[in-house]
């Protein structure tokens, strides 16, 4: 069986995370949601993920999540455009912090929040898009996130 990287890798992340059992989610969200294929996502804070929005996206302000597809535009910045990994999907960032506020905020632990998070991310990175899909996305993230056994998600706390 070949050698993986982890999945998760963290960077400034919050204290308390259980690195062991997010890299176990993001397993299950491989073998899942995205049919096998790779992706890493980063755990950081507020001011990587706003200057990353500010980078890719042109907002300067911190969000939660950011989803960079594999041929996108990160890849195409950092030179390596048209050399994706073989059958990776991309990466995902989350803010720690906006994680760890969103979980108090929603009254569930920064774990689930995280996992809800990433769940989101990878959606994206298959290509999902709830401000285009006319609620494809929701719906899709509505089913996985039963499935998984998560708290209300992004989607569904705005459309509320």
């Amino acid at each position: 069986m070949p050698v993986h990287e982890p999945l998760v890798l963290t960077r400034r992340a919050p204290s308390g995370m259980r690195r062991g059992q997010l890299e176990e989610f993001a397993r299950t969200l491989r073998r899942h949601v995205a049919g096998g294929r790779e992706f890493q996502c980063l755990i950081t804070n507020d001011a990587e993920l706003r200057r990353l929005n500010r980078e890719f996206r042109g907002k300067d302000y911190a969000t939660d999540v950011l989803s960079f597809p594999a041929g996108g535009e990160a890849d195409r910045k950092n030179g390596r455009a048209g050399m994706p990994v073989l059958g990776s999907l991309g990466e995902v960032a989350i803010s720690g912090d906006r994680a760890r506020a969103q979980a108090r905020e929603f009254r569930h632990s920064i774990h689930d929040e995280i996992c809800i998070l990433m769940l989101h991310g990878v959606l994206h990175l298959l290509g999902m898009d709830h401000e285009r899909d006319d609620g494809a996305m929701a719906r899709g993230e509505t089913a996985w996130r039963k499935k998984l056994g998560l708290p209300t998600g992004l989607i569904e706390r705005v459309d509320a």
